[in-house]
């Protein structure tokens, strides 16, 4: 018992005289001020950049560019912080430095595609195909864009799905931006059988068309034949309307239109199969 005793009270004399040390005190004293700083500087980062990108200042810059500074001003004072921070605590930085040189040697050779990813941001930033509120098509998915990073640019698809483009894909593909115009053409395909009027079928297709007010005057719809199809005659309706009211007019038209030509008895055909018997 003597000895446990002993063992205790001389391990609780080093650990009193290890924390009661100057040196110990000061390398305390410098690592809780380090992570002060970052955790600090960090938060401090975040409420600068969101109110330097908000400012009047960067009114003239569009909210795609503005965007895109966010991030990168974001990721380099970051860097910089944390450099501080560590050198504070006693980290020799030149030494760090070249690690994070080396590192980052490293990382770029294996990170090539990410790279990619960097210079396809800045080309959409400066070429502009498309901005933050667009709705485009690219590399593959469609959707209205919410956030152009330095790697990845997000869409927001029409039933609420998150999607995360590289931006080196989507600079390399073809690019639709269905928002860059106020107005936009809607065209609707319509069949009719062989012994249906053209003419009627032409006036009510119009006359549908008129009677939605989101369906604008100029350019006038236009009721025109495309097609000799196998069993039916190939019809499209072309009328302009508002970004804005291009899926509602759409779904609306199409309803209208079927109950019109019930209406004035244009037949809509569908597959039919002769078959003859030889005996």
């Amino acid at each position: 018992m003597l000895f446990i005793e002993n063992f205790f009270r001389e391990l609780g004399q080093k650990i009193v005289d290890f924390f009661t040390n100057p040196t110990t005190l000061w390398a305390i004293g410098k690592f809780v001020i380090g992570v002060l700083v970052i955790i600090i500087g960090f938060k401090l980062v975040r409420k600068i950049v969101k109110k330097f990108v908000n400012s009047k200042g960067m009114g003239h810059f569009s909210t795609t560019l503005r965007s895109f500074l966010g991030h990168v001003i974001s990721i380099v004072l970051y860097i910089a912080i944390t450099l501080i921070g560590v050198s504070i605590i006693g980290f020799n930085i030149a030494g760090l430095s070249a690690l994070i040189a080396s590192i980052g040697v490293t990382i770029g050779l294996a990170m090539q595609g990410s790279l990619s990813n960097i210079a396809g941001g800045i080309m959409v930033v400066g070429l502009k195909p498309f901005e933050l509120g667009d709705y485009i098509d690219g590399a593959g998915v469609s959707g209205t864009v919410t956030d152009i990073g330095i790697f990845y640019t997000t869409l927001t698809t029409p039933d609420n799905k998150k999607v995360v483009v590289p931006n080196g894909a989507l600079s390399n593909s073809v690019i639709t931006n269905y928002s860059t115009h106020d107005t936009r053409r809607l065209d609707l395909e319509f069949t009719i059988s062989y012994s249906a009027d053209i003419n009627l079928a032409k006036k009510v297709l119009l006359s549908c068309a008129k009677s939605d007010e989101r369906v604008l005057e100029d350019p006038a719809p236009k009721a025109i034949v495309t097609e000799h199809q196998d069993s039916a005659i190939a019809m499209q309706l072309r009328v302009w309307v508002r970004n804005e009211d291009y899926w509602d007019v759409k779904f609306s038209l199409n309803e209208i239109v079927k109950t019109s030509f019930d209406q004035f008895g244009v037949e809509i055909p569908f597959p039919q199969l002769d078959v003859h018997i030889t005996k």
